[in-house]
């Protein structure tokens, strides 16, 4: 396989909590990324799934170099942009562009829509003459599906649906490699999250693009991804194809997240097990020792909390090469079609 277009290795953000007068005393930290690992191929969608604050959104803000990472590294083509700044910052963000999550909130009210999809002309004035940055503006509204007579509007006038269109424009208007998505349906109706979906994978055949699409809604990732990585409290504790992932899943984690997807055939919800879970997830600034699921996790065993399960292929599924061969963060993974039923009902250890 050719070189990933963007690789994250030991990416890591910490935010320090304070105490005192001033704030000025370090208590301890919340850890919103802690330790994460992916590589994204060109012409790919790696999908980010995870309950909600897991570190999905501070992960596509690192990414971007939103927020700066305590640790670890980001690679674009080879280079770790998070080391750069100024200029150099500014050349690199011209390739990864960002889809941002709540579409009433991303676009300036006091802007109309030509202004909003035509500011990064305005930043990267290289990328478009100015003469003709309104026909470039208007082709862009007319490739995401709305009426470039619409250019003078405010975003006050348009429909959730269409506002999201707006933004996904302005991602696509230098012509960036890498999209980052951070649950751009997530505040839409289901219908039109449909809509929104099928233009981005419409859109990513026709201009090329990888992307990362951070989501909640494991049907929606599906949908879209070639790849998906589970997210929990901070790391990905399983990584691999749709397929593998959806139907062979290896981790505890996201077994339970899968057996919570509602399923519309009667006789075939009759016949599923669903895995409920014990327990809340832990706070981010006290993490369990070991695996990090474990307080939750009905396979629990001594080992789970002297050690860290490493994010690789299982020993016995790497021999056989089958559809269960993926990265997993469990000591004890195992295909869910080869786990008994009654195992499910323990919740936590």
């Amino acid at each position: 396989m050719a070189e990933p277009i963007l690789e994250v290795s030991g990416l890591y953000k910490h935010y320090p909590l304070a105490t005192g007068v001033l704030f000025k005393k370090q208590v301890g930290a919340v850890k919103a990324v802690d330790g994460v690992d992916f590589a994204l191929h060109q012409g790919e969608t790696l999908g980010i799934v995870g309950e909600s604050g897991c570190g999905k959104s501070t992960v596509a803000k690192l990414l971007m170099n939103l927020e700066r990472a305590t640790a670890g590294e980001i690679f674009y083509k080879g280079q770790d942009i998070t080391k750069l700044s100024g200029r150099a910052l500014k050349a690199v963000r011209r390739n990864i562009q960002m889809v941002f999550q709540d579409p009433y909130t991303s676009l300036n009210p006091r802007m109309t829509v030509g202004d909003i999809i035509g500011e990064p002309f305005e930043i990267h004035p290289e990328a478009a003459p100015k003469g003709d940055r309104r026909r470039k503006v208007q082709e862009l509204l007319d490739v995401v599906g709305l009426n470039p007579e619409y250019i003078n509007r405010y975003p006050h006038q348009f429909s959730g649906g269409q506002r999201q269109r707006i933004g996904i424009a302005r991602g696509l208007a230098l012509r960036p490699e890498v999209i980052v998505a951070d649950e751009p349906v997530s505040a839409l109706d289901v219908s039109v999250q449909a809509q929104v979906i099928n233009l981005m994978a419409r859109l990513q055949s026709e201009f090329d693009l990888s992307c990362v699409f951070i989501a909640h809604d494991l049907s929606v990732v599906r949908h879209i991804s070639d790849r998906v990585g589970v997210m929990y409290l901070g790391r990905i504790v399983e990584i691999g194809t749709d397929t593998e992932i959806y139907d062979h899943p290896t981790h505890p984690y996201t077994q339970a997240l899968l057996s919570a997807v509602p399923v519309p055939d009667p006789e075939a919800r009759e016949h599923r097990e669903r895995i409920i879970l014990a327990g809340d997830v832990p706070s981010p600034t006290n993490i369990p020792s070991g695996c990090r699921f474990r307080t939750r996790c009905w396979k629990a065993r001594e080992r789970c909390a002297r050690e860290v399960p490493a994010l690789a292929v299982p020993a016995e599924f790497r021999l056989d090469g089958g559809p269960a061969a993926h990265a997993s963060a469990c000591h004890f993974a195992e295909d869910a079609q080869t786990v008994p039923a009654e195992e499910h009902e323990s919740g936590a250890a």
